[in-house]
């Protein structure tokens, strides 16, 4: 049995990374992620069970950095339309230093992999910080009483949307344009 070797791991998930966002998923195979890491395609089957299996893993180790970033700088004390503030600057600072990460997720998301390899288990349990932290807003009567995910989503997705028109050259995502995004988001969810 072959040792797994941490070096050989990030460069096929950095290969992988790479020609997901250049060629799309089904141009995407085995061989060509082990010539880009520069590997062995058998070796990829040391970590990996299969394309299936590596995309899956690759999409949670994205999630959870991207989680973990996002609760940065999170106190329980702290006013929850600070916090709210806190973690969509995060989100931003994120997106905009990893765009390969970012590109990748926009295309997971939109493919039926998501749901096919039941991940969603996953991400509850990586975000339960922000849904702990919502459900302290609603305790306190700051945030309307609905689900989390759905107050979540008004928080997430202007930023994701505004990082897409950032990488597509249609305008930066300055602190001027966040600043509006926080506020347009509070008002939505705010109780």
């Amino acid at each position: 049995m072959r040792h797994k070797d941490e070096n050989k791991s990030e460069a096929i998930f950095q290969a992988t990374l790479e020609l997901l966002n250049e060629i799309g998923f089904s141009d995407t195979s085995m061989s060509k992620i082990a010539k880009r890491a520069r590997v062995s395609p058998s070796t990829i089957y040391v970590y990996f069970a299969n394309k299936e299996d590596m995309l899956g893993k690759l999409y949670i180790r994205v999630k959870e950095k991207m989680s973990l970033n996002m609760v940065h700088g999170l106190e329980e004390g702290q006013p929850v339309q600070q916090g709210m503030a806190v973690m969509m600057r995060n989100l931003r600072d994120f997106l905009l230093e990893n765009r390969d990460y970012f590109l990748f997720l926009e295309q997971f998301s939109n493919s039926p992999l998501l749901t096919k390899l039941c991940l969603e288990e996953s991400m509850a349990m990586m975000f339960k910080p922000l849904h702990d932290y919502i459900g302290r807003g609603k305790q306190q009567g700051v945030l309307k009483k609905l689900d989390a995910s759905l107050l979540l989503t008004y928080c997430y997705f202007p930023v994701t949307a505004l990082a897409k028109e950032h990488f597509k050259g249609n305008g930066e995502f300055n602190d001027d344009r966040l600043s509006e995004i926080i506020k347009l988001s509070w008002d939505a969810i705010k109780a």
